[in-house]
């Protein structure tokens, strides 16, 4: 079925053979090695949706939700990170993508994220209640701990954002723990996905 068709782009070929699993779970995987293959290869309207590493040789994920956006494709894009990503993970998303996923993920993670990716077929709006809900851990943060989230979303790393506030980066970890316990996150990946999706960006 078109609609749960998933568009698996990395240059990784284990990471294209580990995806297998979707064709069990209800979704087709076509397979890419690299974001020029897709664009070439892609129809329009396109369906599905689009899972892509974003550290690639030649097209990175960026670039590639870039291209797509520009040729006038709208299908929503999940994009996998390496650990430490967050600046790409803040530009991901404020290009259009949907999710950004943290490798290593394991099955259930990254159905969830293509499922609702295949749903929503756009960005979350701030009237969903999990944002909503978000934003009101947010209103309980203190100045510093507010300065420190808009420098993440900003796409800060802690010594970049360590030098701006006058700090030290372990204290700046220190505060993005903080950040995530109060807010709920996960790992700092949520917290600034859920952050650009709030429109706090």
């Amino acid at each position: 079925m078109a609609a749960s068709l998933v568009h698996v782009v990395d240059d990784d070929p284990a990471m294209r053979d580990s995806v297998a699993f979707l064709d069990t779970a209800g979704l087709e995987a076509r397979r890419y090695e690299a974001g020029t293959e897709l664009l070439d290869r892609l129809l329009k309207p396109a369906s599905g949706c689009v899972l892509t590493d974003i550290r690639m040789p030649g097209i990175d994920g960026l670039e590639l939700l870039r291209r797509l956006r520009a040729a006038g494709h709208t299908l929503p894009v999940v994009v996998m990170t390496g650990h430490g990503d967050v600046p790409l993970a803040v530009e991901a998303m404020k290009l259009g993508a949907c999710d950004c996923i943290e490798k290593p993920f394991d099955d259930k993670a990254l159905l969830q994220a293509l499922r609702s990716a295949l749903e929503c077929g756009e960005p979350a709006k701030a009237a969903d209640p999990t944002l909503q809900e978000f934003l009101r851990r947010v209103r309980t943060l203190s100045e510093r701990e507010r300065q420190v989230l808009d420098q993440l979303v900003a796409g800060g790393t802690c010594k970049e954002i360590g030098r701006v506030l006058n700090i030290s980066p372990r204290t700046v970890e220190i505060y993005c723990a903080k950040l995530m316990a109060k807010t709920q996150a996960e790992n700092l990946q949520e917290l600034v996905r859920w952050a650009v999706l709030a429109g706090i960006a």
